[in-house]
């Protein structure tokens, strides 16, 4: 079903996202703390969903690179 590196990466991102966005870690974040004038909690939801997608966006372009165009042949 997940053959190759890219696929393993996805599953691993989904994976390091749910853990992120789960209770023990997202605690660590609710302070009453401003960092440049803004919450800290909605700011760091904000920075760590932003990462995940940019960390997508890299394994998906990544793995379209290495993939075997159609018509060629891997050599």
């Amino acid at each position: 079903m997940f053959q190759g590196l890219g696929a393993q990466r996805l599953v691993a991102l989904f994976v390091a996202g749910w853990f992120l966005f789960n209770f023990p870690l997202l605690a660590l974040w609710d302070a009453d703390v401003r960092v440049l004038g803004l919450p800290l909690f909605p700011l760091a939801l904000f920075v760590l969903w932003a990462a995940l997608i940019a960390a997508l966006a890299w394994v998906v372009e990544r793995s379209q690179e290495r993939a075997p165009r159609p018509g060629e042949t891997e050599s």
